[in-house]
């Protein structure tokens, strides 16, 4: 007997062993899960801390190639040439094949005409000027072996002659006898304007051109004693004498053939120094200025009265960085890149001006050009090229969370835009906007879900009778396993088109409904009984019932016509007139819709939160003669409170963390307002939106696991402080 009592005794231990193998295994996979997840978010967050790091890559060494100046640099590594100067007069590519420089084109004119490169947006562009004025553009690219005599006889239009769409060159003329008195010239190129500077010994002539038509002329003349930067990408032209800078701003041709003399206002600044340096980015948006109080200030353009003017933004006082030799920004990233004349590179962040780089490259290096991730620099007989590796580290924390100066914004702002039209334009990465949305939703959607919760859980967990309990607790939980996808479908189908209409019937609906159920509890019980006996168990449930359908149907009736009545609003979309959301995309009917969405959990915990106070202190509580309203503030409510607000603090984490609803009821717009009337864009919504998109690897990428990690971050301190809060409090309830 004893020997079968040990048998069976030995199984259920094996059993017991195995099941809880099992378990623990199962448990042990779903935490090495979870730690895998965090990590992985973390490991895709962490180049944005990383600070870019520059690796020389190998090139033969070009001055014991005896070959001319270097006029311009490709990108070697990919095929693109070298642009050198021919004794001959001469503009020749050289391709790096075998660890050589050989010839891989040629553009031969006569000594009397005139041969430069210019770069403008990653482009190459030869500038061949005829003794009579005749100006030929061409790309680089077309310099090839096997065209390049067909580049050198080709013959010139004596017309002025447009490129078909995206064509690689372009032919006008300027008059004669101002390019035969010339001293210097340079030429300047943007997507619209091509912009011939003459120095003469008189003045500085400029001879703007329209690219897409050559018909569209504006001349410029200036003082010979001015320093002339044009700006053809602002369409502007920046002058500077005697510490004074000015803006030009030309005005377009609209008529063939005629040329304008510059009369726009003109722009002035007083600099606090004199000048030393000056050069523009790309897109001629942004304008940096080097004085002699070794300072390098960045000037962006602004929106002032509906006209775009230069302005300054921040001011540079490194002495390493006081005496640049140039600058450049990057094609896809906020990345600047800037050459000193001590021979050191900086990178910067273009928007915050912060360094997170510094590399010594060394002396007789004049220029720098980004292809891709890669740098170059090129002196007249050497040439040099770097990997910058992490180029997500130029991200600060400034340009994430801090208010900045974008081109073209009228002020400092908080913006999320992410896209832009082209290359060269600023990036713009702040994080706050999403935060604001996320909250904002989160916050509004609590107003709308508390109330209801609170009301539900209190009414079927301590007043209502156990039969009718047992329906309505299950009903309303199963709403809970409506999806999320279903209800913002609702609110972007039916809820948002007559958001316009009712959105404030429900705004006054959910202010009045309190007050009109307490006039019902004043007058319920006499009315239970005039009512028959089996009538009136839960009588207050069929009155309340009636009394807010006959509030929905006068909130939807006459609540309109009190608001015209009363403020002459027809309707709450004559009150976001001036937002950049429609009124059906506003937050008003995101909180609605989430509100809703989250109700039933808030309810289901709360419910549960009340219903577990002991009967025993509702008994004490009569029995020392208190009420049942009595009995509920001062005992239930009070011995509930932490499972109530451990209830609400899940309930706000769910709601932050929502997707669907606020991806769908709202217009995905990123704007730092507080607003009820503007749009938002939530965090988890710009995940789902913008991740599917971004290139893998890119700063934009990095930024999205790092969003990614601030909302993990966020809802698990929430749960975690809610789980806190809830046992802390309990225990001192039970205690007092």
């Amino acid at each position: 007997m004893n020997s079968d009592n040990k048998q069976t005794t030995a199984r259920r231990t094996r059993k017991d062993n195995l099941v809880k193998i099992i378990v623990t295994g199962f448990g042990g996979l779903v935490l090495l899960t979870l730690v895998v997840l965090i990590t992985h978010l973390l490991m895709q967050a962490f180049p944005l801390v990383l600070s870019p790091s520059f690796e020389q890559q190998a090139l033969p060494d070009y001055s014991s190639q005896k070959g001319g100046p270097i006029v311009a640099t490709g990108d070697l590594l990919e095929g693109q040439p070298l642009v050198v100067r021919s004794p001959a007069c001469a503009l020749s590519a050289k391709s790096l094949n075998s660890g050589v420089y050989q010839q891989a084109g040629q553009v031969s004119r006569p000594c009397t005409h005139a041969l430069d490169v210019v770069s403008s947006l990653g482009q190459q562009y030869i500038v061949d000027i005829s003794p009579a004025g005749q100006v030929r553009i061409q790309t680089v690219r077309g310099l090839t072996a096997s065209d390049s005599a067909e580049v050198a006889t080709g013959a010139y239009s004596a017309t002025l002659s447009a490129p078909a769409p995206g064509g690689d060159s372009l032919s006008f003329a300027i008059p004669a006898d101002t390019w035969q008195d010339r001293q210097s010239w340079h030429v300047r190129l943007s997507e619209q304007w091509v912009v011939t500077v003459i120095n003469t010994s008189e003045q500085v002539y400029l001879w703007w051109v329209n690219r897409k038509t050559p018909t569209e002329i504006v001349t410029q003349t200036f003082p010979v004693s001015m320093r002339v930067l044009p700006l053809p990408g602002s369409r502007q032209t920046a002058v500077y004498d005697e510490s004074t800078l000015r803006f030009h701003a030309i005005r377009d041709a609209h008529k063939v053939g005629v040329q304008l003399e510059e009369r726009d206002t003109t722009v002035a600044v007083r600099l606090d120094a004199p000048m030393t340096w000056w050069q523009s980015l790309e897109k001629d948006r942004t304008l940096f200025i080097a004085d002699t109080q070794g300072q390098l200030t960045r000037w962006t353009l602004r929106s002032k009265g509906g006209q775009m003017r230069f302005a300054p933004t921040y001011t540079i006082t490194d002495a390493s960085l006081a005496t640049p030799q140039a600058i450049r920004d990057h094609a896809s990233t906020n990345m600047l890149a800037l050459l000193t004349r001590q021979g050191e590179v900086a990178l910067l962040n273009r928007i915050t001006g912060e360094t997170v780089a510094l590399q010594q490259i060394g002396q007789g290096f004049e220029d720098i050009q980004w292809y891709g991730n890669r740098l170059y620099a090129n002196g007249k007989n050497k040439v040099a090229v770097w990997d910058i590796d992490q180029l997500s580290g130029v991200t600060t924390w400034s340009s994430l969370f801090e208010p900045q100066q974008y081109e073209g914004y009228p002020t400092a702002s908080t913006v999320w835009q992410t896209t832009n039209a082209s290359d060269y334009l600023e990036a713009k990465y702040s994080i706050t906007p999403l935060l604001i949305g996320s909250l904002k939703a989160s916050l509004l959607a609590l107003l709308v879900a508390i109330p209801i919760s609170l009301c539900a859980a209190v009414y079927t967990a301590f007043f209502a009778r156990s039969r009718l309990r047992h329906v309505l607790k299950p009903a309303i939980e199963m709403l809970e396993a409506v999806p999320s996808v279903l209800i913002g479908f609702i609110a972007a189908i039916w809820l948002s088109p007559v958001a316009g209409q009712f959105l404030f019937s429900f705004v006054f609906f959910l202010i009045t409904v309190p007050v009109i159920l307490l006039i019902l509890a004043l007058f319920q019980h006499r009315l239970s009984l005039k009512l028959p006996v089996f009538m009136r168990h839960s009588s207050e449930l069929v009155i309340s019932l009636l009394g807010i359908v006959l509030l929905g149907y006068i909130s939807v009736e006459w609540a309109p016509w009190l608001l015209e009545g009363l403020f002459g609003i027809g309707s709450l979309e004559q009150l976001s007139d001036n937002t950049q959301s429609p009124i059906g995309k506003s937050t008003l009917v995101v909180a609605i819709a989430l509100g809703i969405a989250i109700s039933p959990s808030i309810y289901s915990l709360t419910e549960d939160a009340i219903s577990g106070v002991p009967e025993s202190l509702k008994h004490a509580s009569y029995a020392l003669g208190a009420t049942r309203l009595q009995t509920l503030m001062h005992v239930v409510i009070q011995v509930a409170t932490p499972g109530i607000l451990a209830a609400v603090m899940l309930g706000f984490g769910r709601a932050f963390g929502e997707t669907m609803i606020v991806l769908m009821a709202t217009g995905n717009t990123p704007v730092s307002s507080w607003s009820l009337f503007e749009g938002l864009r939530a965090l988890t919504a710009n995940l789902a939106i913008e991740l599917p998109e971004a290139d893998v690897d890119s700063a934009h990428y990095h930024i999205l696991f790092f969003t990614a990690c601030i909302l993990f971050g966020f809802t698990f301190v929430v749960n975690t402080l809610a789980e806190f809060l809830r046992r802390r409090l309990r225990s001192r309830a039970y205690r007092g």
